[in-house]
């Protein structure tokens, strides 16, 4: 007896797969020739302090995230239920963690207060912002870039307010380059939409 197509048959299966998947995603553990990362469009000046009650204060904690996004590589939304992730686009550090610094420069950039981002828990802020990256990625779909966070600010009367911000770059090709630039430009923008209602 013969075996010999039905061993073949799913090596053939995988090369063809992992062909016509090259083009999006890469499967080579080799680092691509930058890394990305998150750039404020404005940062407080060197040598600027901070002093201020607790009242003023505002804690930025990190982020949750899915998996799809909980990684080092910008995700690819192919359509409603496929994933797959930019061949030679990845961060530096996990997207969440990136936000969150962006967050707090921004907020304190824009609003004045002091912003407590190290989970220190000597120091305290009557206010606190949390919340889910839900999308900081590229939708193929449209050729755009999206950045949509749920945040969750509470008080220290113990309210609790959420609200949704979102922005989105169209016009984008796939390649690392442009998806990394556009991405920056929308988690800037969502980032000061949150500093404006923070206040």
């Amino acid at each position: 007896m013969n075996f010999t197509p039905r061993i073949l048959i799913a090596p053939v299966v995988a090369l063809a797969l992992s062909t016509g998947l090259a083009g999006c995603v890469s499967l080579s553990p080799k680092l691509p020739p930058s890394l990305l990362t998150l750039t404020p469009t404005s940062s407080a000046p060197a040598g600027q302090t901070a002093a201020t009650s607790a009242s003023r204060a505002i804690a930025v904690f990190e982020p949750e995230a899915p998996l799809r996004i909980d990684v080092m590589r910008v995700p690819v939304q192919i359509d409603d239920s496929s994933v797959a992730y930019l061949k030679d686009a990845q961060w530096v550090d996990k997207p969440a963690r990136l936000f969150r610094q962006l967050l707090a420069e921004t907020i304190r950039v824009k609003t004045g207060r002091m912003v407590i981002a190290d989970d220190e828990p000597a120091l305290r802020a009557d206010a606190q912002l949390r919340g889910t990256l839900l999308d900081f990625g590229y939708d193929a779909r449209a050729s755009s870039v999206v950045v949509r966070f749920d945040a969750i600010r509470t008080a220290k009367d113990g309210k609790v307010e959420t609200r949704r911000f979102e922005a989105v770059v169209p016009g984008i090709p796939a390649e690392a380059g442009p998806v990394g630039s556009a991405l920056n430009d929308a988690a800037n923008d969502v980032a000061g939409q949150v500093a404006d209602w923070i206040g």
